[in-house]
């Protein structure tokens, strides 16, 4: 269902791996992703040990050194490269960009810098029950993208994983990580989906094709 022969020399990013970001980043690794580049700053609190699915012999390590050890005892031949720092339009991404992020502004950022220069984009969103999952491969998906951006000041107070549950950020992960399967297959994505777990009720916006 995944075809290898595409996953041999994609590199792909995964920019935030908190509540969304760990579970696509293992996601990755287990259907084969053979270079990941893991982009984070930030520390595993206590509480990300069941909102995020870190250990608690993380607690207190850098996210990304220790995503990367897990994704080590799925695949130790996975080829790894680990960025402590937040996103910087330096940095260079591979042809697969995840945007697991918490804010609308460093989307935002990140989605300028880099729209241009990448094949696949996937972007997660979640609020307690209520999941939205973006992707792009084409122009129709770029520019519909583009729309779902708006201004810091318009967004709900709050991150938008601060209510997260390890359930929910694995189901959009799964979402993410299937819109990249279907774009390595050649066929259409699914550019926005919307899902609500608790009234049981998800949304497609359309397929939109590849270029």
């Amino acid at each position: 269902m995944v075809p290898q022969h595409r996953l041999a020399n994609l590199k792909v990013s995964v920019i935030g791996v908190g509540a969304i970001g760990r579970q696509v980043a293992l996601q990755l690794a287990a259907i084969g992703v053979r270079r990941l580049q893991l982009v984070d700053f930030d520390a595993v609190d206590f509480t990300n040990v069941t909102t995020q699915g870190y250990r608690t012999r993380d607690v207190g390590r850098l996210k990304v050194e220790a995503a990367a050890e897990a994704l080590c005892e799925i695949d130790e031949s996975v080829e790894l490269e680990l960025v402590r720092d937040r996103y910087r339009p330096r940095l260079a991404v591979g042809e697969a960009v995840f945007c697991c992020v918490d804010s609308i502004s460093a989307r935002e950022a990140i989605w300028r810098s880099v729209q241009e220069g990448y094949g696949f984009w996937a972007d997660g969103r979640m609020r307690g029950e209520v999941l939205r999952v973006l992707a792009a491969g084409d122009e129709a998906g770029r520019r519909h993208y583009g729309t779902t951006l708006f201004a810091q000041a318009e967004a709900q107070v709050g991150g938008c994983t601060s209510r997260s549950t390890i359930y929910a950020a694995s189901i959009a992960a799964g979402l993410m990580v299937h819109q990249l399967a279907r774009w390595l297959r050649g066929m259409p994505i699914d550019g926005d989906l919307s899902l609500n777990l608790l009234a049981a009720e998800l949304n497609a916006l359309g397929a939109v094709g590849r270029d």
